[in-house]
C-alpha cells in the first residue's frame, strides 16, 4: 500500500516537472509569422538583412561569453543599416539605441577630420618649448597662465593653450603635493606603526606591535602580546617615547585596538595623528613591508610554541635589523648608521672578515676583524 502511495507521488512530482519546464522554456519566434513578415519586402530588404545578421554571426563565433565588437564592426554594422528601413528587427547582439549612438560617434569623426586644416601655422622654435618645460619642471605649482606671464617678461607671447600642451608632456597630472611627496620631504618626522598577528603551534594568536622611522627605516619599537587591548598600546607608545623622543606625525589605520588611551597619549605628547585611508594599500606601505620582511626573514622559518618564544624570535631580528642588515630604500645603508659617512669603497677586502650567525645561523652578519694578525 505504502508503495503504490510513494509511486503515484513521484509520477505526479514528475508531470508537475515536465510543466514546469515547458512553462518556463523561453517562447521561440514562430517560423510561420517570419515567413508572412517577409513576404512584403523586396529582395533588396533581405539581402542588406541577410548581411547584417551575417556579421552579427561572425562576432558571435569570435567570442565565447559576451559578444566583443571591435571598431570595425561597429563601423560595418552602421552602414549596413542605412541601407534598409528594417535593420530594427535585425539586429539582435545590440540595441538599435546603441546602433544610433554608433552612428553619431562615426559623423563627429567624420566631420572632425574633415574640418581639420590642411596646412598647419608654423610651430614655436624649439628653444621657447625648451624654456616652456623647463619652467613646468622647475616650477610645479605654476599654472599655464603663470608660465605665459613669464614668457611675457621675456618678451615671448605664446597662448595659453599652447602652453597647457607641452606642460602636459612633462608634468604630471596631480603636479601639487600628493602623499608620496609628503612622505618623502616630512620622512625626518614620520613614524608609522602597524600590528600583526602570528599563530603558535595550537593555533593561539599572539599579535606582534612595530613602530618604525620612515627616514632611517630604524624600528623605534617592537612588542609581543596575547591580547591587544587600547591600554596595552597605549602603554607600548609611552615606551617608545621616553625623554622626548618622540616624532610629529604618526601614521596608522583604523584599528579598533587604537582607542580613546591612545589617541590621548599622541596628543599628550604633541603628536599629530593620521589615519591611513580606507583601501589605500599604500598609505602605510613601509611599515607593512617591514611586516612583510619579518615574516618573509624570520617568522616563516619558525614553528612559534608560545609568547616568550616570538618574543625573543622579535627582538633578535630588530637588533639584526638595525645594527647589520643592509636596506635597499636607504642606498643599502643599514639603518642604525643611516647618518655615518659611507665607507670607501674598493673591490677587495682590507682585512679579514668574520662571520656572526643570527638567529641561529638564519641570517649571518658579515664585519671586518678587530684582531691584529
Amino acid at each position: 500500500m505504502f508503495a503504490s502511495i510513494l509511486n503515484t507521488c513521484q509520477s505526479f512530482l514528475s508531470h508537475l516537472k515536465e510543466k514546469f519546464k515547458k512553462i518556463t522554456r523561453p517562447a521561440a519566434a514562430p517560423l510561420a509569422t517570419g515567413i508572412l513578415s517577409d513576404l512584403p519586402r523586396s529582395k533588396y530588404d533581405l539581402i542588406i538583412e541577410n548581411a547584417i545578421l551575417r556579421q552579427q554571426l561572425i562576432v558571435l563565433n569570435r567570442t565565447v561569453k559576451r559578444p566583443k565588437l571591435t571598431s570595425s564592426d561597429r563601423i560595418r554594422l552602421t552602414l549596413l543599416a542605412r541601407l534598409t528601413n528594417f535593420w530594427p528587427s535585425a539586429l539582435h547582439i545590440v540595441q538599435p539605441e546603441t546602433l544610433l549612438r554608433w552612428h553619431r560617434d562615426l559623423f563627429r569623426r567624420y566631420w572632425k577630420r574633415k574640418s581639420k586644416p590642411k596646412t598647419r601655422k608654423p610651430r614655436i622654435p624649439q628653444e621657447t618649448v625648451d624654456l616652456i618645460k623647463q619652467m613646468a619642471i622647475e616650477n610645479p605649482h605654476w599654472g599655464a597662465k603663470m608660465i605665459c606671464g613669464e614668457l611675457l617678461k621675456l618678451g615671448i607671447s605664446v597662448h595659453k593653450r599652447t602652453v597647457q600642451r607641452h606642460m602636459r608632456k612633462v608634468r604630471k597630472r596631480n603636479s601639487g603635493q600628493n602623499w608620496a611627496t609628503f612622505l618623502r620631504n616630512h620622512a625626518q618626522d614620520i613614524w608609522a606603526c602597524d600590528f600583526t598577528v602570528v599563530h603558535t603551534l595550537f593555533f593561539k594568536p599572539l599579535y606582534i606591535f612595530v613602530i618604525i622611522h620612515h627616514q632611517t627605516r630604524r624600528i623605534v619599537h617592537a612588542a609581543v602580546t596575547t591580547s591587544p587591548t587600547d591600554e596595552w598600546t597605549a602603554q607600548q607608545m609611552r615606551e617608545a617615547t621616553p625623554w622626548c623622543q618622540r616624532p610629529k606625525y604618526l601614521i596608522r589605520d583604523n584599528d579598533g585596538k587604537y582607542g580613546h588611551k591612545f589617541k590621548y597619549v599622541l596628543e599628550s605628547s604633541g603628536i599629530k595623528d593620521i589615519n591611513t585611508p580606507v583601501r589605500a594599500p599604500r598609505a602605510n606601505a613601509i611599515c607593512e613591508r617591514f611586516i612583510g620582511t619579518l615574516k618573509l626573514d624570520c617568522l616563516d622559518h619558525y614553528l612559534i610554541l608560545h609568547e616568550r618564544q616570538l618574543r625573543r624570535v622579535v627582538n633578535e631580528f630588530v637588533t639584526y635589523y638595525n645594527n647589520s642588515r643592509p636596506h635597499q630604500g636607504i642606498e643599502q645603508a643599514v639603518p642604525n648608521r643611516f647618518h655615518e659617512p659611507p665607507p670607501s669603497l674598493s673591490n677587495k677586502p682590507k682585512r679579514s672578515i668574520v662571520s656572526k650567525p643570527v638567529l641561529r645561523g638564519l641570517h649571518r652578519s658579515y664585519s671586518y676583524s678587530t684582531t691584529i694578525q
